[in-house]
């Protein structure tokens, strides 16, 4: 397991937590996104994060047929994407709807009711689809309300805050 300790407060950056796919992995990767984003500045991205961060790690663990898993953390000024990273490629995750009384299936939803954006990546080797990235966008309230949205128009009266990205788009991490 790698880890990285930030003593210095970071403005902007890339921080990858290797660790075990073990029942105990969803609490170590939530204080590790925690902690970054806290050092980052990032505080009101916090909680949406722990809650995100932990039902996907949490898919990984009890889905995934993997040993290891990688939680990656990139912050830029106002928003952070965070992504868990496995090498299963074949079992991908997928909404699920789950009846009123299920304790079970709602946690991709409740990743994008909470996130910006979200999705799933494939990861590649060459040639070779070698696992999968599930990753998710938050971003500040303040810069939110302050992005130009690129794709309005005054017929679809939606703007970048509650307009979804089109199926295979990442967000931009610039």
């Amino acid at each position: 397991m790698r880890t990285t300790v930030l003593n210095l407060p970071i403005r902007h950056g890339h921080y990858v937590l290797d660790a075990p796919a073990h029942a105990t992995t969803p609490r170590l990767a939530r204080q590790f996104v925690a902690e970054t984003l806290v050092a980052a500045g990032r505080n009101a991205l916090v909680p949406d994060a722990r809650v995100c961060v932990s039902d996907v790690v949490t898919n990984v663990v009890q889905h995934a047929r993997v040993d290891t898993l990688a939680v990656e953390v990139t912050v830029r000024p106002g928003r952070a994407v965070v992504a868990v990273r496995d090498g299963d490629p074949y079992r991908r995750p997928y909404r699920r709807h789950a009846a009123p009384g299920d304790e079970r299936g709602r946690g991709l939803q409740l990743v994008g009711a909470l996130s910006y954006a979200c999705g799933v990546s494939l990861v590649w080797d060459g040639l070779h689809v070698v696992g999968k990235r599930v990753w998710f966008e938050l971003r500040e309230r303040y810069v939110l309300a302050h992005l130009p949205c690129p794709r309005f128009t005054p017929s679809c009266r939606q703007c970048a805050v509650c307009a979804p990205l089109s199926p295979g788009q990442e967000p931009s991490t610039e």
